[in-house]
């Protein structure tokens, strides 16, 4: 699945990686747990939290998570965009709760 089609799935905004919309990403992960995304993760291209601080990009950046979608409506601030920006990470922010978010990519197609 393109990061545009998550993106227009979760009516999300882009907050950094705009002009990475083309980019695949195969499977996904929910959790606001960065001790089970270490633990359980592997070959997953996108992460979706509600989970707002910098552990989150150091965490994707371990697993090589290409994108990051916050949930609940949370809004990184400018220290976590720029470690982003500086990990070459896709961030993008919904209102849709984790639960919903996960349902709505597994049933496009985006698997495990």
């Amino acid at each position: 699945m393109k990061i545009k089609e998550v993106k227009e799935l979760l009516n999300a905004e882009i907050l950094n990686g705009i002009d990475q919309l083309e980019e695949e990403v195969y499977s996904a992960c929910g959790s606001d747990l960065m001790s089970d995304v270490l633990a359980f993760v592997k070959h997953q291209g996108l992460l979706l939290t509600g989970l707002n601080n910098l552990q989150v990009v150091r965490t994707a950046d371990m697993m090589d998570i290409r994108a990051i979608v916050f949930v609940r409506g949370k809004k990184p601030d400018e220290e976590i965009i720029n470690l982003a920006k500086r990990k070459d990470m896709i961030v993008m922010t919904t209102e849709e709760p984790l639960y919903s978010a996960c349902g709505k990519l597994y049933s496009a197609g985006l698997k495990k």
